[in-house]
């Protein structure tokens, strides 16, 4: 058997040459007109209607002479016999291509198309490239703005329907994929030049789910004397973040992740784990700097994320905690609360001795409210986390101090894509969302992307002894 490489380059260069003088004929016949003169606007247009004409000529030519007309092939080591010939339509990144191709058959399995395994046909619909341009775009708008952006450039014109789909069908063989697709990425990682710092972070943002299941979980809190407060019906998506900075702590390069609800972040914790691994196996001198808010279950993570490093909870949410014990003390915004919050939040971040300072003044509150619980609160959150509130020292090594990072992140991945007016989600459909946005942010789509549509494509072996007929497109 022999791989099937398609038909002579004379063939291509022939099929080019004809779709090009029949563009030059189209396009003398519009200068003609002289519409340039009256209407440049509609002029550009039709120009750019010729040349997308010329481009799905061209590329429905080389699709059919892709196809493979035998008694049999071999794909995957398995042969493969001839059961039928019929057209199809394809949507590439000009429009649609109609093609007549062979199907195959071995034994009682789904058919499959040797022409789509090797143009790495997507989904059985799209060309490689309308399926990447599709995907770019559904990240950043939904379908039926991407459908609209299309439409208005004049190249492809998939539906809105068409549109929702692909991302759940590529996400599907991502994940079926992620756990090799990750490592690939992992190898590729680069860590910047200049960079002395790695700086890890997790948090989370709560995002409206179908599947929430609202009313019966407000039922089941009511029923277990529990307060309904909160949006009922969310769910929260984990975000988490690697950067990396300069000496000057400049921050030179960020990876982002973010997955849909799952118990204890699980997929989230052991895909940050793995990168900051891998950026310690390329530069073992980094320092590390484990930074979140005060959420237990993200220090439990990221406590024992490395034994090295520092870590610091996000000091805007510590001078919030702080704010709030002398609005509870004083009169929320009062003078005086205003005051006492910005003297002791200044303690707190210059300050080499200020959280010592700052328990120490939580606790004379305390003493003379003692039935104010939210000073006890505060206390009690500044007792935990002390040891992780050393900010003038982390200040003067230039190292990172709050979480604003990967807050962003919880906004620009998922919040700013997923939480849209009437947007509700399941977890196949936003992980989907998410991949795609978290792959673009990291400057990861590429690799990303090449990955995944190699999927697509598979070897399609003919026998020695016969030449395979070469199909042009169905007129």
């Amino acid at each position: 058997m022999r791989v099937c490489h398609g038909c002579a380059e004379s063939a291509n260069d022939e099929a080019a040459a004809s779709a090009l003088r029949r563009l030059e004929e189209a396009l003398q016949a519009l200068s003609q007109r002289a519409l340039a003169r009256e209407d440049f606007e509609r002029f550009e247009r039709e120009v750019h209607a010729r040349f997308v004409a010329a481009e799905r000529e061209v590329l429905a030519e080389e699709l059919a002479r892709l196809d493979v007309d035998l008694p049999y092939v071999e794909i995957g080591g398995v042969r493969h016999h001839r059961v039928l010939t019929s057209t199809e339509t394809y949507l590439s990144a000009v429009g649609p291509l109609t093609v007549a191709r062979t199907l195959y058959r071995a034994g009682r399995a789904p058919a499959v198309v040797p022409l789509e395994l090797r143009a790495g046909i997507v989904e059985g619909h799209w060309t490689a490239l309308a399926a990447r341009q599709a995907a770019y775009l559904v990240a950043h708008l939904t379908p039926q703005e991407a459908a609209g952006v299309l439409a208005e450039l004049g190249n492809m014109a998939p539906s809105k329907s068409s549109l929702d789909r692909l991302p759940k069908r590529l996400s599907a063989g991502w994940e079926a994929e992620r756990e090799t697709f990750e490592a690939s990425l992992r190898a590729e990682l680069t860590v910047p030049e200049g960079a002395v710092t790695l700086a890890a972070s997790l948090d989370g943002v709560l995002v409206p789910m179908k599947d929430g299941a609202r009313e019966a979980k407000r039922t089941r809190a009511r029923a277990a004397g529990k307060e309904t407060r909160g949006p009922a019906g969310y769910q929260e998506v984990g975000c988490a973040t690697l950067s990396f900075y300069d000496s000057d702590g400049e921050r030179l390069k960020t990876v982002r992740f973010a997955r849909m609800p799952e118990a204890k972040k699980a997929t989230l914790k052991s895909t940050l784990t793995a990168e900051v691994r891998a950026a310690l196996a390329q530069r073992p001198a980094l320092t590390v700097v484990k930074v979140a808010d005060g959420a237990p279950d993200n220090w439990t993570f990221l406590d024992s994320l490395v034994a090295e490093g520092h870590a610091a909870v996000d000091f805007f949410h510590a001078a919030e905690q702080l704010q709030k014990a002398f609005d509870a003390a004083y009169g929320e915004n009062t003078p005086a609360a205003q005051a006492q919050g910005q003297k002791y939040r200044h303690l707190l971040r210059d300050d080499k001795d200020g959280v010592k300072k700052v328990v120490r003044a939580l606790a004379y509150l305390k003493r003379k409210h003692p039935r104010r619980d939210r000073i006890a609160q505060v206390l009690g959150y500044f007792r935990r986390h002390r040891r992780r509130m050393a900010y003038a020292a982390l200040r003067a090594c230039y190292l990172p101090i709050g979480s604003g990072v990967v807050e962003a992140a919880c906004k620009t991945l998922a919040s700013q894509r997923l939480k849209r007016s009437g947007m509700r989600w399941r977890h196949p459909g936003g992980q989907a969302i998410l991949t795609l946005r978290a792959l673009v942010q990291s400057e990861r789509f590429d690799h990303g992307w090449a990955m995944l549509s190699a999927t697509y494509k598979a070897e399609v072996l003919v026998p020695d002894n016969v030449t395979p007929f070469l199909r042009k497109r169905a007129a």
